[in-house]
């Protein structure tokens, strides 16, 4: 039988608890929680970021995964006690219906089904139609607007109840793998560079919002002032039926870190965590963001006066639904990527183009 992930505990915890976009203050303590195990200094910001520091006296390093993910919001409780909503970030409306929630409710969580008119009675031309969100609803038991609202309010957010399943060949399954796995890849690059310390000053740090402002992202680059920066977030694996490679690059689960090139990646660290993983023998795959990256690293590479920063993401299939999965040698190989990449910087002048 093949063995656990040496801290898979950690991460069953912090990929079960909600904390959809703006709401993700308990995954956020649990990420800092296990900081404060190795990390020199731990924190957390007004913006809801959490930051790990490792000392230094070169450099200052940014390395950051999010730790949002999408979910829920209720926007009206009807006279019967069911709840509309609306999203929280990008969903596939597809992927909602009869779907188990998990709402943060005032008293508590609270579970509840995902409702919509059953097959057996839709018209012939509505079976061949996608339900929309507007046209389903959340269904705790309640009998009343007055027994749902002892539970809940009218912005009372949530997620699906998607739990952790381990597969064959380190492959898990999840809810919020997008992008809580780059929140604890981040983690565990640290933990690697708190026991061979670099000369940078590095903070790993947990963003907020990343699926729908990129605040976290904003404030925390610009409050910790680096000169370089490594995003993590998931891509898109194409090793599955109907992938589209010629558009999305040849990335397989397995395959190692994809490297981006283009967009908010500096070509001087792209070229750096190149060598980096040819000399350490890590694996990777490569992939182009010719106009922007859909990550933090879109709004952390422009800050005050530009930030050095490049994207490394793990593979990640069926993004944005209750059953995302990625394999955890990729997130070894990622984190040991980046801690190596950290180790070889001496200076922030390594990434001003020559002249």
């Amino acid at each position: 039988m093949e063995k656990s992930h040496p801290r898979i505990g950690f991460l069953k915890r912090l990929l079960s608890t909600p904390g959809p976009s703006g709401d993700e203050v308990a995954p956020a303590r649990l990420w800092r929680e296990e900081a404060r195990s190795f990390a020199d200094t731990v924190y957390a910001d007004v913006s809801g970021n959490s930051y790990a520091l490792i000392d230094g006296t070169g450099p200052r390093i940014l390395l950051m995964g999010h730790i949002d993910e999408i979910g829920l919001m209720v926007s009206y409780i009807d006279d019967s006690g069911y709840l509309f909503f609306a999203p929280i970030g990008g969903w596939d409306s597809q992927v909602l219906v009869g779907q188990r929630v998990r709402l943060l409710g005032h008293a508590g969580e609270v579970v509840g089904v995902i409702g919509k008119k059953p097959i057996h009675l839709l018209k012939p031309d509505e079976r061949t139609k996608v339900t929309t969100i507007e046209q389903m609803w959340i269904d705790i038991g309640a009998t009343s607007r007055e027994e749902a609202q002892e539970w809940v309010r009218v912005g009372c957010v949530g997620v699906i109840d998607a739990p952790l399943y381990e597969l064959p060949n380190q492959r898990i399954v999840s809810r919020s793998l997008d992008n809580r796995i780059g929140a604890f890849t981040v983690l565990e690059a640290l933990r690697l560079l708190s026991q061979d310390r670099p000369a940078a000053s590095v903070a790993a740090v947990a963003s907020t919002q990343e699926e729908i402002t990129f605040a976290g992202a904003s404030t925390a680059a610009f409050s910790f002032d680096p000169q370089v920066a490594i995003v993590v977030d998931v891509t898109f694996a194409t090793d599955h039926p109907q992938s589209d490679k010629q558009q999305h690059s040849d990335v397989k689960l397995g395959g190692g870190p994809v490297l981006a090139r283009g967009s908010a990646n500096s070509p001087l660290v792209y070229e750096r965590l190149l060598q980096v993983a040819a000399q350490e023998g890590i694996p990777y795959a490569l992939q182009i963001a010719p106009r922007y990256t859909g990550t933090d690293a879109d709004a952390i590479y422009k800050m005050r006066g530009g930030i050095a920063t490049g994207v490394v993401s793990i593979p990640n299939r069926y993004m944005h639904s209750p059953n995302e999965m990625i394999a955890l040698a990729d997130v070894d190989a990622a984190a040991r990527l980046i801690a190596a990449f950290v180790r070889s910087v001496r200076s922030a002048e390594e990434f001003i183009p020559a002249l």
